[in-house]
This record gives structure tokens, C-alpha cells and sequence, in this order.
């Protein structure tokens, strides 16, 4: 006769109940079966089917372990119980940010006992009205996963996921074309965001006939137009609508043809010094890649430079070419310089380009060589260290003055001595 333990399973939360299972031996193997068929009601939110590896009693003191053939049979459960609780998760509800929200447990009587776990939390007593939860003045830290219980033993009634948002406000829409004349784009984008899922649809008609907005594979809020008439005065009528599940908004433009075209910045702006010109740069650059026909549709360009020290900027409109020379620059100082493109005759300027830094061309200063250096050197030393050579003319006068001298001193001497005398 099957004996009928009961298996405590692996518990993540505190109010897992236990499982009920019954094994015995059929045909001199082991076998075993769920006796609780309500097994998904039972387990709580939190089971992730960890297998127990202990031992469990039969009758009162038997110990025996748990079969391969029980293992199966509990995986097995254990997939039931996922599928009904992905359909369970499958509950959404959405709500307006700074409202209140009530949520129900499903189809549970409004007086029955419950309790309410939020991203596996339990919540307090005091947000229940009976068996609903009620939240007040809602904000986006109550997104989340809520759980209702029924009763003590904790069975999973109902499951919802709480997402708080926003209805749209009016989305920003822009149209340009900067490879004109193949087409032209219109991307948009949400000033304020809702924090909910949105969807976006477009619609660009001309003259009556609505036009295919190709959607761009790489960004989402962004489609390619394609011209089907060139040169024509009707205008484009451009209209976005953004849904979410607290609302809609829309916004439309409207404009013709010509006044969208706006060229990419030009590219690969190079600034260079020119040699032996104290106060010039040469300064080259290229078409956008995007524009596709410079022969048939040429650029003009709009070149600004300024020196690092001062704010003021300094401009030249060209015609044509993509190479200018700058006269002005002050010697030896640092200079930042941009370009702009735009059509010849139509559209508007682009932005600027990548800034490039460039300094005009200083003469380096010149060094002494060796030889004049040892030149210099020598003349140094020798007015340094060498005395001038005495003339004979010189020591003869010297000799002559000194010989005075002596003869002034003999005569001194003979003047006391008669004056002695005469004493």
C-alpha cells in the first residue's frame, strides 16, 4: 500500500506552504505522485522549483529518499505552475502619475481576508479597503509587481503589474531635407517623457495624396520621404500622433519644398600656415557626403574665424570653391575656424562644421654659428685677461720724474745740514 510523507520544499519566502507528495513502490520500482492538484494556488510568488535533497519520513520513524522518478513528476508541476504564472503576470494596469488607485484581487469577495505584496514586499494593513489595495498620490517608486493572497494559508489569487505614467503632451516634429533633391526626412521626439510605452504614427500628404514615410531601420523616432514631383508649389502636410494608455496627442507642420533644404556641415575642414607669410592660413574643405549632386545643385559656403584671445568672430561668404586664404591673421596667434553650406539658391545654411585649430606661419629665430661664436670668445678673452704693452716714451718720463725726486731730497738734506752747522 503507497505511503504518503510530506516533502517540506526549498522556501524563499516565509509563507510557502508545503507539498504533498505520495510515493510507493509499483512494479519493484518507486513511484510518486502530487496529492495537491491545487499546487498553483499553494505555492507562493517566489518558488523557483529548487529540488529537496534531505530526506523526508514514512509513517513515523522510516527515513528514505526521494526518487528520480519524484523528481520528474515535481518538474513537471513545477511547469504548470510557471505557465499559469506567466499568465498571471500578464495583468496590466496603468496609471496617471499623483492619482490613486485601487486594485482588486481578482474575482475575491470585497470582505475577504487578504494580503497584498508589492515586488514581493508585504504591505501594510492600512493601504486595504477590504480585500482591494488602495494607493494614494501615486508616483513613479510605485511601479511594480503586486500580489494578492487569499485566506492564511496564502493562496495566489491575482497578479497585476502597476506601470505610472503620463498621457502625451504634443510631440515636437521636424522636417528637413539635406540630400536634396533625392527626398527629405521628419524626425520627432517627446519634450516631456511619459514613462510608459508609446506609439508614434505619421502621415505626410501632398497635394491630396498621402506618402510613404520609410521607416529608418537604425533610429526609431525618425522615416524618409521621397520627392514624387520636383519643383511643385503645392505643400507637404506632416501629421504625428502619439497614443499611450492614458492618452493621445498630435501635431502637424506644413511647408514646401524648397524651404526644408539644409546641407549637412562640410566635411574634412582642414587650416594650414602658409610659408613665409607672417599673417596668412590657407583653409580647405570638402562637400557633405550626404549631398548628392554638386554639379547640378552647388553649394555656397560661409567661412568664420576668430583668434583664440578674442571672442569676436570674422566672416567670408564664398561663392563657389572649397578653398579660401586668410589674409588677416594676426602673427603668431592662434586661430579656430568653421565653415557653413548652403544651396545656391534655395533652403537655408547648415550648422558648422567641426571646429579646426590652425597658427600662421613665424620665422624661427636665428642662432649663432660655431665660428662666430669662437671669434667672439676669443676677442673676450683677450680684452679680459691681456694688459696693454707700455710705450718707451712713457718709461723715460717716468724715469726722468723719478730722478727728481731724488735730487729735490739730496738738496733738503745738504740745507739742514749747514743749518747745523751755523748753530
Amino acid at each position: 500500500m503507497p505511503l504518503a510523507p510530506t516533502l517540506p520544499l526549498h522556501q524563499t519566502h516565509t509563507h510557502l506552504p508545503h507539498l504533498s507528495l505520495a510515493e510507493g513502490v509499483l512494479a519493484g520500482e518507486p513511484w510518486c505522485f502530487a496529492v495537491d492538484l491545487g499546487l498553483e494556488e499553494r505555492l507562493g510568488e517566489d518558488f523557483h522549483g529548487t529540488p529537496y535533497t534531505g530526506q523526508f519520513s514514512l509513517g513515523t520513524e522510516m527515513a528514505y529518499p526521494v526518487s528520480a522518478a519524484c523528481y520528474v513528476v515535481l518538474a513537471a508541476v513545477v511547469v504548470v505552475y510557471a505557465q499559469r504564472h506567466s499568465q498571471q503576470e500578464s495583468h496590466i494596469h496603468y496609471a496617471q502619475l499623483g492619482t490613486d488607485v485601487t486594485l482588486q484581487c481578482g474575482s475575491v469577495d470585497r470582505d475577504a481576508a487578504v494580503t497584498w505584496t508589492a515586488n514581493s514586499t508585504d504591505l501594510d494593513a492600512s493601504h486595504l479597503n477590504g480585500s482591494r489595495l488602495v494607493l494614494r498620490n501615486v508616483d513613479l517608486s510605485h511601479s511594480g509587481q503586486y500580489s494578492c493572497y487569499e485566506g492564511s494559508s496564502w493562496h495566489l489569487k491575482y497578479r497585476v503589474n502597476l506601470k505610472v505614467g503620463t498621457p502625451p503632451k504634443e510631440p515636437a516634429l521636424m522636417c528637413r531635407s539635406n540630400n536634396y533633391p533625392s527626398g527629405f526626412y521628419c524626425s520627432w521626439h517627446m519634450p516631456i517623457p511619459t514613462y510608459i510605452p508609446d506609439t508614434f504614427n505619421i502621415t505626410v500628404m501632398h497635394d491630396s495624396k498621402e506618402i510613404v514615410c520609410d521607416m529608418d531601420v537604425s533610429l526609431k523616432n525618425r522615416c524618409y520621404i521621397r520627392y514624387l514631383h520636383l519643383f511643385s508649389s503645392k505643400k507637404y502636410k506632416v501629421t504625428l500622433t502619439v497614443t499611450n494608455a492614458l492618452g493621445s496627442s498630435s501635431t502637424s507642420i506644413s511647408f514646401d519644398e524648397f524651404a526644408i533644404v539644409k546641407p549637412d556641415p562640410p566635411e574634412n575642414v582642414v587650416a594650414k600656415p602658409i610659408p613665409n607669410n607672417a599673417r596668412r592660413l590657407l583653409v580647405t574643405w570638402q562637400y557633405p557626403s550626404s549631398w548628392p549632386d554638386p554639379d547640378s545643385f552647388p553649394l555656397k559656403f560661409f567661412l568664420r574665424y576668430r583668434p583664440l584671445i578674442i571672442d569676436q568672430w570674422q566672416h567670408v561668404e564664398l561663392s563657389d570653391g572649397t578653398t579660401h586664404i586668410i589674409t588677416d591673421a594676426y602673427a603668431g596667434k592662434e586661430y579656430i575656424i568653421q565653415v557653413a553650406a548652403k544651396d545656391n539658391e534655395i533652403g537655408t545654411w547648415s550648422d558648422w562644421s567641426v571646429a579646426v585649430h590652425a597658427t600662421p606661419w613665424t620665422e624661427e629665430p636665428k642662432h649663432l654659428t660655431t665660428e662666430a661664436q669662437g671669434a667672439e670668445t676669443t676677442t673676450a678673452s683677450t680684452s679680459a685677461f691681456v694688459v696693454p704693452t707700455t710705450s718707451s716714451i712713457g718709461n723715460s718720463e717716468e724715469q726722468g720724474s723719478d730722478g727728481a725726486i731724488a735730487l729735490s731730497w739730496v738738496a733738503s738734506l745738504l740745507l739742514v745740514a749747514f743749518s747745523i752747522h751755523f748753530i
